[in-house]
């Protein structure tokens, strides 16, 4: 059987199975899981806990799609801060943690210190958050590109090799 190995624990084939599963549709049932797994459902339930308690499973969510609830602009933002001292990056990373318009910010390695994504209305409501990030103390530069059509949104891993 091939293995798989992680920092604690080692997953097996089924319980790879079992992740691509649920990663696929976070609401399937046990039953139904079991069943495509090849597994009864005592021992598919307690698997599937088990990757839960040992953090392989970080929650559960819906995909919601931001065209329809209005959200017609998405930028990615790279920003700059002016040196790399706490604080610098304390409040930038506060601000980032507290706003609901900005669903990822990644600090990266290059030119600039972080890539956010910001979700907007329009491009008035756009200029309006780019502006805010541009005002946390501590940025010394943004740059923003914004996406004219999106060819992939994902949240799923590549658990197979």
């Amino acid at each position: 059987m091939k293995q798989k190995e992680s920092t604690k624990e080692v997953l097996d084939d089924t319980d790879i199975a079992i992740l691509e599963y649920i990663q696929q549709d976070g609401r399937i049932s046990n039953s139904k899981l079991a069943e495509k797994v090849n597994l009864s459902e005592t021992p598919c339930w307690r698997r599937w806990k088990r990757m839960e308690e040992a953090g392989y499973i970080d929650g559960y969510a819906a995909k919601l799609n931001r065209k329809k609830l209005g959200f017609h602009v998405a930028g990615f933002t790279l920003v700059t801060l002016g040196n790399h001292e706490v604080e610098n990056t304390e409040p930038f990373e506060e601000f980032v943690a507290v706003t609901d318009w900005i669903p990822m910010c990644h600090c990266i390695a290059g030119g600039a210190d972080y890539m956010v994504q910001v979700l907007a209305k329009d491009l008035e409501e756009y200029f309006e958050r780019i502006s805010s990030i541009r005002r946390v103390k501590g940025v010394s530069a943004i740059q923003s590109n914004i996406s004219v059509k999106e060819l992939k949104n994902s949240y799923r891993l590549p658990l197979e090799e």
